[in-house]
């Protein structure tokens, strides 16, 4: 059974711009990555556990933040790796210098036996969306697409 993950993308709109709230991960794999590798603050889903409630406690364990508002479904979309992400999307206003994140153990070099923690992100920012199209993972770019949709079909955009 493929692995699922579920995120929250913050979002806020200052002087009539749309920002959204993007994560770098952390390790050695990402160090040199940065077009296309930054993320929605995700993680996997623990069996049993509720999608929405897994979301929120990555975005929380990630960054240290918490939405302002409430959650809006963004659906799901397949990665390349067969990982399914469920996202949302809730207003907020994260100070990005200021992220905590938890560690993780990753194994590094790959395939060499030794296990390193890491930060699962390095560091987040908030980006304009043409910007955050450059900057997110390809997999991941028509939650930022379906957040413009949603906030154009609510009137906030």
């Amino acid at each position: 059974m493929a692995k699922r993950s579920a995120g929250v993308l913050l979002y806020r709109i200052g002087g009539g711009t749309l920002e959204v709230f993007l994560a770098h991960p952390g390790g050695p794999f990402w160090a040199k990555k940065d077009l296309g590798a930054w993320t929605i603050p995700k993680g996997l889903i623990a069996e049993g556990e509720d999608p929405e409630a897994a979301a929120l406690r990555e975005l929380l364990e990630e960054t240290g933040c918490a939405p302002l508002g409430p959650l809006r479904s963004l659906g799901s979309a397949k990665q390349k790796s067969g990982k399914e992400v469920l996202a949302w999307a809730a207003e907020g206003d994260c100070d990005a210098a200021t992220i905590t994140s938890n560690m993780c153990t990753v194994e590094w070099p790959p395939r060499s036996g030794r296990r390193i923690q890491v930060p699962e992100i390095d560091r987040a920012a908030w980006f304009a969306i043409t910007e955050a199209l450059r900057r997110i993972l390809p997999g991941q770019a028509v939650f930022l697409t379906r957040l413009t949709e949603l906030l154009r079909s609510s009137g906030q955009r």
